[in-house]
């Protein structure tokens, strides 16, 4: 907003300069002896600069009519250069569109043609316009390079505005599996720990070092996780994957929470963005496990096709009772959010035969 201000006060003061001084050539070249009629007329030749990027094909037209009619009317002055429509008619090819754009330059050269016909007084030597003509063309192809390359900065801004937002809500999402995961392990730990403080010591002593361990791991994931916003840090770690799932299951073994893994095809690497995307998907799916499930077992199929990856995730907990609304339901969407960037199809729902299903489906390289 400050840049546009800027801009029209520019327009402004370019106006009152060029009027002033057209006005002053007026009344240098008729003696004085110009009535109002002649400065009226001298000083629409460039006022309207001031209102350019408002209206700037009404500008051109103004100022291409006042100078032609100065001429007409025998009141000479700076407008045997054109300067005022030449401004004008960059600022239409600027910023209007290329029909309006052609309008303004077709009053230009008509406004060229008549003037040079006043003041040579011979319609044969015409030819004399070219020089003027080339001016405006120059301008006109200016203006609509300048306007059609600003446009296309605009529309980059645009791309990288949304660019940021999305990255915004990766980062938020990977932000909330993190500490959903941790919190929760966190969280029923030191309940176990307050629980048998007096009665068992040991059982007690390894929840607060479950509690210990944890928080140190969801630290050290929430700096990796920051640390690719530091483009420049070389210390950056890469994104938990897959390779990482025996540590993930660990974790809730030692909270209490059975978790069976069971693996089928040929192992092998996905796409970092893939990889990632499963082990969130396990990692958020299990949370709510331990968090909604109440007294539960869990079981991971891994099971790499020839083409696709799939991932389950079943318990024999509560099922969706524990899953109808708010922060799990969110979870969900969340999850299928990242399954469809990577190309994949994630499902949930209740089991027949009682708990709580996800299954996610992605693509993956054929096994060499």
């Amino acid at each position: 907003m400050r840049g546009i201000l800027r801009s029209v006060q520019v327009d402004i003061a370019l106006a009152a300069v060029l009027t002033a001084f057209e006005i002053a050539s007026v009344a240098v070249q008729t003696d004085g002896r110009a009535d109002w009629v002649g400065y009226v007329l001298a000083a629409l030749t460039f006022a309207p600069i001031a209102s350019r990027q408002r209206a700037p094909l009404a500008s051109t037209v103004v100022m291409g009519a006042a100078a032609t009619a100065s001429l007409l009317l025998g009141y000479p002055g700076l407008s045997d250069s054109g300067a005022g429509m030449l401004i004008g008619l960059f600022s239409v090819a600027l910023l209007r569109p290329l029909p309006v754009a052609l309008v303004g330059l077709g009053v230009a050269l008509v406004a060229l043609m008549v003037n040079f016909a006043v003041l040579v007084g011979d319609v044969d030597k015409l030819a004399l316009v070219g020089s003027p003509a080339v001016q405006c063309l120059a301008a006109f192809g200016i203006g609509v390079s300048t306007g059609r390359w600003s446009r296309r900065m605009e529309r980059l801004a645009e791309q990288a505005t949304r660019a940021v937002a999305e990255e915004r809500i990766r980062i938020a999402h990977e932000l909330h599996d993190v500490v959903a995961h941790h919190m929760s392990v966190i969280s029923l730990q030191a309940g176990v720990a307050e629980y048998v403080l007096d009665s068992d010591r040991e059982v007690a002593r390894d929840a607060l070092a479950t509690v210990g361990d944890t928080s140190r791991a969801a630290l050290a994931d929430m700096r990796k996780l920051l640390a690719v916003l530091r483009v420049d840090d070389p210390g950056t770690q890469p994104q938990p994957g897959l390779s990482e799932l025996d540590g993930l299951l660990d974790r809730l073994r030692g909270t209490g929470l059975p978790v069976e893994l069971a693996v089928t095809g040929t192992r092998r690497p996905l796409p970092p963005g893939a990889d990632l995307c499963a082990y969130r998907v396990a990692q958020e799916s299990l949370t709510n496990v331990l968090k909604h499930a109440g007294p539960a077992t869990a079981r991971l199929d891994l099971d790499y096709g020839e083409r696709t990856l799939t991932l389950k995730i079943t318990d024999d907990g509560r099922g969706a009772r524990a899953r109808g609304t708010g922060e799990p339901a969110r979870g969900i969407v969340g999850m299928s959010e990242r399954a469809e960037l990577h190309g994949g199809v994630l499902t949930a729902g209740p089991r027949p035969e009682g708990g709580f299903v996800v299954v996610l489906r992605l693509p993956c390289p054929a096994a060499a």
